[in-house]
């Protein structure tokens, strides 16, 4: 199999060119040149959101040699950018594999709504960048449009964490945890989490694609990719972020009340919690993942996701990378302090 990969240095596109490279396949992967690949890909650089940013992929020969069985890519920005790549790559590429997101969905929706569920309204796949939920489903109409539905699969995932993650959401909670003394955890000790290791996606996606036959060959149309509902709690990962660390954090569980009346907020402050009860917990964590379930998708335990993550962080000194246009995430420690005084 031959992957083209846009991106792949950082965190969900580097963990896509690993798992093809485990596999043995042929990749190819198209990046700015800031990070370095994995070994053993080749390398073209271009900027997609420069004039002729995309110049490497037009040039890059005629014939076998310039085409790829699938095309992965990440992109969460302007959704002109997928489109200027999906029309680039439509006749040389037997499929498009986009990366999206369950933000695409209308909000609200009720918890356990699955690929059927009403979609972001006011996207286009020739606009410019506006916000994440509608540049993500612009990225899937720009791919749809030039790969049509049966050469296209769109993972609609919700939160992923894991090796390489570049948001900061599960290494602020290793880095606390390490500090040690009173941590404030969020209750309910036993409120459902939904995730997905970003290792995890990855393989899902090459055996969707690679499970196919024919000239077309494997999944199409949309799925949402995150673990089950409750395949862990707040409890099951904060437990494990204090164990592998080292064991000097003291959980000190805290009503959601008394955190929401503090001024708190959900997802940003305390990273991956929301309230029970709420219209962010049903979009985030109670999505319906059947789909991708009868297609093969298997999630490794959360204890297993904490302690790769928490190995890799120190591998690379403890400080981990972080996305220029994502908000910083974590809570000051003043507030934390105030808060387990009472």
């Amino acid at each position: 199999m031959r992957l083209l990969m846009l991106g792949g240095t950082e965190f969900v596109g580097r963990a896509v060119v690993e798992a093809a490279l485990g596999r043995g396949w042929d990749v190819t992967v198209f990046h700015r040149g800031r990070h370095d690949p994995p070994a053993g890909v080749r390398s073209l650089h271009g900027d997609r959101t420069a004039p002729d940013g995309l110049a490497a992929l037009a040039e890059d020969g005629q014939g076998p040699e310039a085409e790829w069985d699938l095309v992965v890519d990440t992109w969460s920005g302007a959704p002109h950018a997928v489109r200027d790549a999906a029309r680039l790559l439509k006749d040389r590429v037997r499929r498009y594999v986009y990366v999206s997101s369950c933000s695409v969905y209308a909000w609200p929706q009720p918890a356990g709504y699955d690929e059927t569920g009403p979609l972001v309204e006011g996207a286009s796949p020739d606009a410019g960048q506006t916000d994440y939920a509608r540049d993500k489903r612009g990225g899937e109409l720009a791919v749809l449009d030039a790969f049509g539905e049966e050469r296209t699969l769109l993972l609609r995932a919700g939160l992923i964490l894991g090796p390489y993650e570049n948001i900061g959401r599960l290494p602020w909670w290793l880095t606390r945890a390490a500090r040690g003394g009173p941590v404030l955890a969020p209750g309910p000790r036993e409120l459902p989490l939904q995730y997905i290791d970003v290792r995890d996606l990855a393989e899902w996606t090459l055996g969707a694609v690679e499970g196919g036959s024919g000239t077309q060959g494997g999944a199409s149309g949309a799925y949402n990719l995150i673990s089950p509902s409750g395949h862990a709690t707040t409890q099951a990962l904060l437990d494990a972020c204090a164990r592998v660390t080292g064991g000097r954090a003291e959980l000190r569980w805290t009503e959601p009340e008394v955190i929401l009346a503090a001024g708190v907020e959900p997802w940003t402050q305390l990273p991956v919690w929301v309230p029970p009860d709420s219209e962010l917990h049903a979009m985030l964590h109670r999505v319906d993942v059947s789909k991708a379930v009868r297609a093969g998708l298997r999630c490794r335990p959360v204890s297993e996701t904490v302690a790769d993550t928490w190995n890799w962080l120190q591998d690379i000194g403890g400080v981990p990378p972080r996305r220029p246009d994502r908000p910083v995430v974590g809570l000051d420690p003043a507030v934390e302090e105030k808060l387990l005084r009472g």
